[in-house]
Formats: C-alpha cells, sequence, structure tokens
C-alpha cells in the first residue's frame, strides 16, 4: 500500500462502507422516496470512493484527478444526508466530510 496516502485510502474505504450502510438503510424508511436523492448520491460516492482508494494503493498517475472528484461528491453526499435527521445519514454525512478532507490534504500534498 501506498504509505504517503494510507489515511485517504483509509478514509475513502471509510465512506464507502458508511454510503452503502446509509442507503440501505434509506430504503428501510418509511417515505423511500423523500430519500432518493440521498440513496443516488450514496451509491455514486461508495463507488468513486472505490476508486478513489484503489487508484492510490496503485499508485496511478490518475489518482489526483480521481481524488478531486471525490472530494466534490463527498460534499453532495454529505450535504444530503445532512438534511435528514436519521442516524445512519448523520454518520455517513460525518464519514463522506472526513472522506473530502483526507482527499484535499492528499492533493495538496
Amino acid at each position: 500500500m501506498n504509505q504517503q496516502h494510507e489515511t485517504c485510502i483509509e478514509a475513502c474505504n471509510d465512506c464507502a462502507d458508511a454510503c452503502d450502510m446509509c442507503a440501505a438503510a434509506c430504503l428501510q424508511e418509511e417515505d423511500v422516496k423523500m430519500m432518493a436523492r440521498c440513496i443516488a448520491l450514496d451509491i455514486d460516492c461508495a463507488q468513486l470512493c472505490r476508486v478513489a482508494a484503489a487508484m492510490m494503493v496503485r499508485g496511478s498517475e490518475a489518482a489526483k484527478l480521481v481524488c478531486e472528484a471525490c472530494a466534490a461528491l463527498c460534499d453532495m453526499c454529505a450535504e444530503e444526508c445532512g438534511k435528514h435527521q436519521m442516524q445512519h445519514c448523520q454518520e455517513c454525512a460525518a464519514a463522506c466530510r472526513r472522506c473530502a478532507e483526507e482527499c484535499r490534504r492528499m492533493l495538496a500534498a
């Protein structure tokens, strides 16, 4: 594993897991239609976070490009999840904020 990016890789993987859990929990909510944007962003964010982590592990020259997009998508997902009071949404928003922060730290390195 690329030691230099270890905390960012960890944050991306944690965020992907939190987004997957949030999406699954949102699907169990009473008003699923109201959660549609949250679920869609969770799915997109989880996928992009996993791609970003994989690229950092491989030391891909495109890793910074993907991490820049990942930070932006994490911001969108955090904002949407943050609107909902359910614990899974609040935990997901926190994981997304941390991931965005780590991706930006990696970009600045």
